[in-house]
């Protein structure tokens, strides 16, 4: 192959005067090769020159990788297409010229490789190779993987440079990039503060400066401005101390005197990033950043300083985020330890008027003279025992808030647990077996001294107990003792509703209730079992539980046996009064029927839902002497009632078992046949947001706990006198008589409850009315609007009025009723009332409000309320010193 190179025609030659076959094939510098005037240089014409000099040029040319060849003493450079791109506005001019003049700025760094590889005969690898060029304009900073060859003569001696190279410069930069924003993120994952973390940033900028000669970090600060906080490579007296924006940091780099580049250049070019988590975010702050003097800011540095302003704006939106939940933190533990002080401060507060109250009614109760009538009797025995109750409250919140702040330490003597036990239990057998439950006690005596807190061991097993009564409809309720390796293990078993899985491990969780658990009542606090674990704990002890629902639960506690922590004092424990009411109240809660009718059989039937017997009493003997009473305990009971025979009106509780008042009030509302039927809700939930709650759902009034009767009997008045006033309802009987009355839950165990499901009802389709007239009142708060938008809705549904006309007259009742609302001027009554009603083929809105009133001026009538009123109906206003009454008319046309 050799010898078949060397023979090739020359230029020049007879056969190839021209030369034009060496060229022929090395596209631009080819054809400028073959132009140029090599007589002119120290090579000669080109039929002169020798055929390894021809071969050489050859090479380069042919070859598709960037090569450079050097020539005689003069260094005169041949290179290919493939390395014009490398010098880049150094071609042409430096085809043919010497390459330590056109490449003079890189020569300090090319000559050693080259005139090594010229004198050695040895080639050089240099990979990366870091070369000034100035082929733009500027002293660029660029990258070179090259290799340098000596080029022989005809003779065999050296007689120029093969240097075959390849441009890395994207490569290099790319990694030194990424190395330093790993750097950053790296400083960036240090939670602290947030000016130290900027610092440390900056200072890992500083490290490599390369690409960031120089930079300065600004965040918001007070007063909408920006404070600079931490700089680097310059001097930041030289920058402002704060700015309102980025336009007032400097883009013109020069005046800062930085320097930067892996050759000290001055730095002029500079940019200005914001700080922002989100594209849509306000910025955390203004990052200034110099470009590097030898390197154009084009799109893959721009990117590079995007991503550099990214890691600030996330480790400052990070560190903010982190300061913020750890300042929530810590509030909410000041709240809780505010809260736990305030329920003990409370708490102690409370014994004092609780024992002035009960005091004086155990007194009465318990005297002979005078004799008291059956009546008072009754009525104080039922402030007795919601007195006691609220008293039980009081010390589960004490114990419980002693408990939190480490105030509570049991004081443990040597008791008989077993008996001690097995006397609790016999407390809570009458609740049983009213109950139709079987309770059974097996607590043989332990075969070595136990020492625990007499009282908290009481309320361990009181809570236990109660908890298996409140959730146990049929079966029975077992509890064993027995002693397990050094200490004793107490089980309460049930055939109760169960738990299901999820619920599990919140179930010891303070204030935590099980969501849809199927009760005797939906009273207490919800700290009974937390307390049982708190307790269990502070005597080294464990409580666990197993269940299943439909089969019931296993309550598991193990407690040492511990060691005495005083002698005991006095007689054996027995239990306390405290337990005594406890079990009591179950007694009166599974015992106290409901379902029963009272009060004057001609009057209005009032049926009353609540799953407090007491209140159930309470509520009947304050109605009773004006209509017909009927009482049921939860809604679940009181659909069964409503569809054997509707009642005028339904008083219900809020919170009860089973199906509570929500759910009773939605199946009422959702029959046609029912839906006509006013519904007042009673709950302990105080507050506008509660009263706006319960008329959204669709009840006619709302009365929050603790109420007066004259209040409570006005209410109940006052909605009897508009049902009245209504037309009859729709003729047809209720769909809620397919409900079948409540009983006890299935006598298979293994069934699920499934009482707690809402009851079905069918929704009726819209349909025409010719007469049809309905009233609201609701607090004068725009918060009602939505209440009277729906009920409008529905309303219009109703009679029939078409979607269209119905969404006009929708918006023009809205608009009225907040005029109303916002408008009225210091109102007697805190309401508003709206009434709808169709005659005629005509449908009427009018909204009543209680302001008094004042004198209209013409600007009264020019607002947007009045227009958009005025072009969906006939609207009429009429001011009266009582309120200002709107009537919105329309004929119904479909």
């Amino acid at each position: 192959m050799i010898s078949r190179l060397e023979v090739g025609v020359g230029p020049g030659s007879a056969s190839n005067p021209g030369g034009g076959d060496l060229f022929a094939a090395g596209g631009e510098a080819g054809r400028l090769m073959a132009a140029f005037d090599w007589a002119s240089t120290s090579v000669g014409p080109m039929s002169s020159w020798s055929a390894s000099f021809r071969h050489a040029v050859r090479t380069v040319l042919v070859s598709r990788f960037p090569m450079v060849l050097t020539w005689g003493p003069d260094f005169l450079q041949f290179y290919n297409d493939a390395y014009i791109p490398l010098i880049g506005a150094k071609h042409p001019a430096a085809l043919g010229r010497d390459i330590r003049v056109t490449q003079s700025e890189s020569w300090e760094a090319l000559r050693p490789p080259i005139e090594h590889a010229m004198t050695t005969l040895e080639a050089s690898w240099l990979p990366e190779l870091l070369l000034p060029l100035e082929r733009a304009g500027y002293r660029e900073e660029t990258y070179f993987t090259v290799s340098h060859a000596p080029a022989f003569g005809d003779d065999g001696e050296v007689a120029g440079m093969h240097c075959v190279c390849t441009e890395v410069t994207e490569q290099v930069l790319g990694a030194r990039r990424q190395r330093l924003l790993h750097a950053l993120a790296t400083v960036s994952g240090r939670l602290g503060d947030e000016r130290e973390v900027v610092t440390a940033m900056c200072q890992a900028l500083a490290e490599d400066g390369a690409d960031t000669p120089f930079a300065a970090v600004y965040l918001a600060g007070p007063e909408d401005r920006f404070e600079r906080v931490a700089t680097s490579g310059c001097d930041p007296e030289l920058l402002p101390a704060s700015v309102p924006g980025a336009a007032e940091l400097p883009r013109d780099a020069a005046a800062l005197r930085a320097t930067g580049g892996p050759w000290g250049d001055p730095v002029t070019g500079s940019v200005v990033l914001p700080l922002t988590a989100s594209r849509d975010g306000a910025p955390v702050g203004l990052l200034l950043l110099g470009v590097s003097p030898n390197r154009a800011l084009d799109e893959d540095y721009r990117s590079f300083h995007e991503l550099v302003a990214g890691q600030f704006a996330g480790a400052v939106v990070n560190i903010r985020a982190f300061e913020a939940e750890r300042r929530r933190a810590e509030q909410l533990a000041e709240l809780d330890r505010a809260k736990t002080t305030f329920f003990a401060d409370v708490s102690h507060e409370l014994r004092t008027p609780l024992t002035l109250l009960l005091g004086p009614i155990r007194d009465v109760l318990e005297g002979t003279e005078p004799p008291l009538s059956d009546d008072v009797r009754a009525q104080l025995s039922l402030a007795a025992r919601n007195g006691q109750r609220l008293q039980r409250l009081v010390n589960d919140l004490l114990d419980f808030a002693g408990i939190e702040a480490g105030r509570a330490t049991p004081v443990r003597v040597e008791t008989d647990v077993a008996g001690f036990t097995a006397e609790l239990v016999g407390i809570f057998r009458s609740a049983a077996e009213r109950a139709g439950l079987r309770l059974a006690v097996d607590c043989p005596p332990l075969d070595r001294p136990a020492f625990v807190d007499p009282r908290m061991w009481e309320k361990v097993v009181v809570n236990l107990l109660a908890n298996a009564v409140k959730y146990t409809f049929v079966g029975r309720i077992d509890v064993t003792l027995r002693a397990a390796d050094d200490g004793f293990v107490l089980t309460v078993a049930d055939t109760g509703v169960g738990i299901v899985a999820d619920e599990l491990p919140r179930l010891f969780q303070r204030f935590h209730r099980v969501p849809g658990a199927t009760a005797r009542t939906r009273e207490g606090t919800g700290i009974g079992l937390a307390l049982v674990h708190e307790l269990v704990a502070l005597h080294g002890g464990t409580v666990t539980v197993t269940s299943e629902p439909g089969r019931g639960s296993t309550f598991t506690v193990a407690l040492p046996f511990g060691r005495p922590d005083a002698a005991p004092s006095g007689p054996a424990a027995a239990p306390s009064e405290a337990a005594h009411g406890e079990a009591a109240s179950w007694v009166e809660e599974t015992s106290r029927p409901s379902g029963g009718a009272a009060g004057d059989p001609d009057g209005a039937c009032v049926l009353v839902v609540d799953d407090n017997p007491d209140m159930r009493a309470y509520l009947t003997r304050l109605l009773a002497p004006r209509w017909r009473v009927r009482t049921t305990a939860n809604g679940e009971e009181a659909l069964a009632a409503v569809a054997e025979q509707p009642p005028d009106l339904v008083l219900t509780d809020v919170m009860m078992p089973r199906v509570d008042g929500f759910e009773l009030l939605r199946a009422l509302r959702a029959d046609p046949a029912t839906r006509h039927i006013p519904v007042i809700m009673l709950t302990a939930r105080a507050g506008q947001e509660a009263s706006v709650e319960g008329l959204e759902a669709g009840a006619d009034d709302y009365l929050a706990k603790p109420f007066r009767a004259a209040e409570l009997q006005a209410r109940v008045r006052v909605a009897l006198e508009r049902a009245a006033a209504r037309p009859a309802p729709p003729a047809g009987r209720a769909a809620l008589r397919r409900v079948e009355p409540p009983g006890p839950p299935p006598a298979a165990p293994a069934a699920p409850d499934r009482r707690a499901e809402p009851v079905p009802a069918p929704r009726a389709a819209p349909r025409p009315a010719d007469r049809r007239h309905e009233q609201w009142r609701v607090p004068a708060e725009l918060s009602s609007i939505p209440v009277i938008r729906r009920r409008l809705r529905r309303f219009l549904d109703d009679a029939g009025v078409g979607a269209e006309q119905a969404y006009d007259l929708l918006l023009a009742a809205c608009e009225a009723t907040s005029n109303a609302i916002e408008h009225a001027q210091e109102p007697a009554e805190p309401f508003v009332e709206v009434t709808g009603a169709v005659a005629a083929g005509q449908v009427e809105i009018t909204v009543r409000d209680y302001g008094q009133w004042r004198e209209r001026v013409p600007s009264m009538d020019r607002g947007r309320g009045s227009t958009l009123m005025s072009a969906f109906a006939d609207v009429a206003a009429t001011p009266s010193p009582e309120g200002t009454t709107v009537r919105i008319r329309s004929a119904i046309t479909g």
